[in-house]
């Protein structure tokens, strides 16, 4: 049986109060919705961005779990959201996956083969639906094992990555992003926001920030003690 937490955590980021980043969430206006799967592991990892993504994109969700029951992840990827402002917004969303394209480790693994993009593409951003697993991306090929509906969503893989500015977790591959950095610029991508927008300027800022708190708590908490 695991101990309890005895930090108190604020509700909203799951993080300790001492390090709550509710105040560096800054919403931005758009229309693509995200559903954010979260692994159980990063909802209280100190490193992990999926909280802070949710708290400054305000057509977002999160979903925490590995495996997820098969009729509650169904309507989450295609049902209607409740928090729609209009009956505009009612019709049915496509979602797409956000994930490289990994189709040859996908059939040495007994996936099933990703859709194809819908048609036409590219669709208006108020028709789709990103959908982005936030965990460690051995976590997320777990996740994706585990979950056959993911499988079968179509893979919208990144274009022109930029380099990570993720300096407090340790990148395995080149252009391995953190779920906010990768999120902020496939919204980009679907939005065809500019560089120097005003959502895409937001985001870049707020990840900015958030790093920058978490390199000075590492600095905090590996500075030497001083003797009474």
């Amino acid at each position: 049986m695991s101990r309890p937490d005895p930090r108190p955590r604020c509700p909203h980021c799951h993080r300790a109060l001492r390090t709550c980043v509710c105040a560096l969430a800054q919403a931005v206006a758009h229309q693509v919705e995200v559903l954010i799967l979260m692994h159980p592991m990063e909802v209280h990892e100190a490193k992990g961005t999926g909280h802070l993504l949710h708290l400054c994109l305000p057509h977002s969700r999160v979903m925490v779990g590995e495996e997820f029951d098969a009729a509650e992840l169904e309507q989450a990827l295609h049902g209607g959201w409740a928090s729609r402002a209009s009956r505009a917004d009612s019709a049915p969303r496509h979602s797409l996956l956000l994930y490289p394209d990994t189709a040859e480790q996908d059939a040495a693994l007994g996936l099933a083969a990703a859709s194809p993009l819908p048609l036409p593409w590219p669709q208006p951003p108020e028709r789709l639906r990103l959908v982005v697993i936030d965990g460690t991306w051995r976590k997320s090929r777990k996740m994706l094992y585990l979950n056959p509906a993911l499988q079968a969503l179509p893979r919208l893989p990144l274009q022109n990555v930029e380099d990570s500015g993720y300096a407090i977790r340790k990148a395995h591959l080149p252009g391995q992003l953190s779920s906010f950095e990768a999120a902020a610029q496939a919204l980009a991508q679907l939005h065809n926001w500019s560089a120097d927008g005003a959502a895409n300027a937001t985001l870049q800022e707020v990840f900015k920030q958030f790093v920058a708190q978490q390199l000075q708590l590492r600095q905090r908490n590996q500075a030497p003690q001083r003797s009474a």
